[in-house]
């Protein structure tokens, strides 16, 4: 699951670190990647195919959102979350209904099964984290390129880069629409694994999305961009991980439910924002 949510994870990497962006289209943007895929599955695209439709789908979403902010000027966290309530009817609207079934339907899973002959708990991940190792270096290629670095200079300082003629606006249309695309990737696969799409299935996306790249820079540094694009992609795997222990955990009679996870989401990032600070205490007071 932790490369599952990987793609979604580097996209709010891109918008919140690298756009300083608060975008939280995502919460829509993922089940509407679930709903799109589904939809085209059962319609009888290839699974593929309907990965693809998701992505368009999603970039999509995530442009209106950017658009939104730049050519109306409307506060990038209003924006997004007009676009994150739009985006439940559009879902509804997509699916026809609440949820669709994938059963019997062959999926990009089934399929990676079939050619690799693993079973599906080895495969499964194998494949989710193949996809994520791919988009990582790719997106490390393309911020080091000149686009690219035009790319990181809108987010770190817009008034430099407009002076040297670049339009910012151009790049956060496109930089919130990838990370959006990557984000309906995510619901796509996820929706191919679980075998269904889930209206719902978006819920809290944005806080496990900013959990993980925190936990991954705390654990893992963001020195450099190829550092921290690893990171964000690792911190999913640990946050994953820490969820997975949490659910595990009993105190005598007292064990945590999994309408506790928003919770030990909640606790899991305060963590991760006040380690580095007690560790430059530590320091500090090592040093005198």
């Amino acid at each position: 699951m932790g490369f599952a949510y990987g793609l979604m994870v580097i996209g709010v990497y891109l918008t919140f670190r690298v756009l300083d962006f608060p975008d939280l289209t995502v919460d829509g943007s993922l089940p509407l990647g679930a709903a799109v895929s589904a939809v085209a599955i059962t319609a009888g695209y290839s699974p593929v195919v309907s990965i693809f439709m998701a992505a368009c789908a999603g970039f999509i979403a995530g442009a209106v959102t950017g658009i939104l902010n730049t050519k109306f000027k409307i506060l990038h966290l209003l924006a997004s979350i007009l676009t994150m309530i739009a985006l439940y009817s559009i879902n509804l609207r997509v699916m026809g209904r609440p949820n669709i079934t994938l059963l019997g339907q062959d999926t990009v899973v089934d399929w990676f099964v079939r050619v690799t002959g693993l079973p599906s708990y080895i495969s499964t991940p194998l494949l989710f984290g193949l996809i994520c190792l791919v988009t990582v270096v790719l997106l490390i290629w393309f911020l080091h390129t000149e686009i690219g670095l035009a790319f990181l200079a809108t987010g770190n300082n817009m008034q430099m880069i407009t002076s040297q003629g670049v339009n910012t606006d151009t790049f956060i249309i496109c930089g919130v629409g990838l990370s959006n695309a990557m984000a309906a990737i995510t619901g796509a696969l996820v929706a191919q694994n679980q075998g269904a799409a889930d209206v719902n299935m978006g819920v809290g996306t944005i806080v496990a999305g900013l959990a993980s790249v925190i936990i991954g820079e705390t654990v893992f540094g963001d020195k450099t961009i190829s550092r921290a694009l690893i990171a964000a992609l690792l911190g999913s795997v640990l946050y994953r991980v820490a969820i997975a222990l949490a659910l595990g955990l009993k105190l005598g009679s007292f064990s945590i439910t999994p309408s506790d996870l928003n919770l030990i989401t909640a606790l899991l990032v305060i963590v991760a924002l006040i380690m580095p600070k007690i560790k430059q205490k530590i320091i500090a007071a090592r040093s005198k």
